[in-house]
């Protein structure tokens, strides 16, 4: 089986992003990487891109790239209901021509009513998926509660499971998995090192075998994608060389 592989295009860096002009600029790269897809983030979409998703979704279109969208919001607000943008995120998804959708999980509180959320995704091609972040949200106890108390109901498609963003929140990725993997249908791969009172993502190469063990640990056949930093001067070996390495763990 070969193994789905991702490239996020922040792992590229916000700045590097902005210099080159945009996310449509990393497709090439990207494509010619060997990856099978890109998440494109919505905080790199300025309000023109926004407006113009169409003719995103038909340069990906050129290079066959499978298409993830990412919201850098919660799907649940602080009072427990729905990002109220939801019905606007799903329409640019469905103009990108997105496959998934992701959100953090925010602020899930237990009895839910998920009636609604259920029949608006039951219309939808695009999954929906809801990450571990680095808020206190993002804890594993707010995961387990979570898809707990779901049951059979099934809010959306699982979760992506974020392999660097638990140590963020003081858990440990390696029960993280153990605990979640039924429910993860996307893999984040990162790496991290403290740094200060906080940690730092690092290129898988100078990390230590955590990644790799948690990994062991998670869905063989979810995608995988990589959000850790990209850099040199040779971004299409670069972003090979770690494309052909997900595929190979």
């Amino acid at each position: 089986m070969k193994r789905k592989v991702l490239v996020v295009t922040a792992a590229y860096g916000y700045q590097q992003v902005r210099e080159m002009g945009g996310q449509q600029a990393l497709l090439p790269i990207i494509a010619a990487a060997g990856a099978d897809g890109v998440e494109i983030r919505r905080e790199l979409l300025n309000d023109d891109e926004l407006s113009q998703l169409p003719a995103l979704a038909a340069e990906i279109a050129k290079t066959a790239l499978t298409t993830f969208y990412s919201i850098p919001e919660a799907l649940f607000m602080a009072d427990g209901s729905l990002n109220p943008h939801l019905d606007q995120h799903l329409t640019e998804a469905k103009q990108l021509n997105a496959q998934l959708i992701k959100y953090a999980l925010g602020h899930y509180q237990p009895g839910f009513d998920s009636t609604a959320l259920r029949n608006t995704l039951a219309g939808q091609q695009v999954q929906l998926v809801v990450e571990n972040d680095q808020t206190e949200q993002g804890t594993l106890a707010s995961f387990n509660t979570f898809f707990h108390d779901c049951g059979e109901n099934h809010i959306g498609s699982g979760m992506t499971f974020d392999t660097g963003n638990w140590l963020w929140v003081g858990d440990q990725p390696l029960l993280a998995a153990k605990d979640l993997n039924q429910h993860v249908s996307y893999i984040h791969v990162k790496a991290a090192v403290p740094h200060g009172e906080s940690w730092r993502a690092i290129p898988l190469d100078e990390s230590d075998n955590l990644w790799r063990e948690t990994l062991a640990l998670l869905p063989a056949d979810a995608p995988r994608a990589i959000e850790f930093p990209l850099e040199g001067a040779d971004l299409v070996a670069v972003t090979r060389h770690y494309v052909d390495l997900l595929r190979e763990e």
